[in-house]
């Protein structure tokens, strides 16, 4: 293998972490991923060696997320199969995974911009120069838009949603 296919395999797991979030589709995300893996890889010698390929990589990604849902746009709903009977099974509640799944919920409810930057900065750890990078804006609106993201989330939060219906029995 060579050195830039390393170099890639270093970043596989955070593409795929950021692709299931954009997506929520282990399926989708695989795709994406390897999609945008293969158009990395085909312009390799775009990349500028010294520069943070971390941030090309999630750019790449990003930009191949915009264009499949920008085509998705112009074709009718399709509704996979495996995403209805996902929603008929409901595991144990247990009070943990109710209050993850409340919080996963008010992510999902975020504007695509706010929770693509929250991702970004807290799932995966990018600065916030690398994420405007990615995104392409400036370094203010990601930090007006993950303040906006933080607040919505934690005022989901506070004001509870289903979580806040549980009272714990003894």
């Amino acid at each position: 293998m060579s050195k830039f296919g390393v170099e890639l395999e270093v970043h596989i797991a955070s593409l795929r972490r950021y692709a299931r979030s954009l997506l929520r589709n282990r399926v989708d995300a695989e795709d994406l991923v390897q999609e945008a893996l293969a158009r990395a890889i085909s312009r390799a010698d775009s990349f500028q060696a010294g520069t943070n390929l971390r941030a090309w990589l999630f750019t790449i990604l990003h930009n191949v997320h915009v264009n499949q849902v920008r085509s998705r746009a112009s074709r009718p709903d399709e509704v996979p199969v495996d995403a209805v009977e996902h929603r008929l099974t409901t595991p144990a509640r247990q009070e943990e995974r109710v209050e993850v799944r409340e919080m996963m919920r008010a992510v999902d409810e975020l504007p695509d911009e706010q929770r693509q930057v929250l991702m970004l900065v807290a799932l995966e750890g990018l600065k916030y120069e690398e994420v405007a990078e990615v995104l392409g804006v400036p370094i203010g609106t990601v930090m007006s838009r993950l303040s906006r993201a933080r607040e919505a989330v934690r005022t989901k939060m506070a004001n509870g949603g289903a979580a806040a219906g549980l009272r714990r029995v003894k």
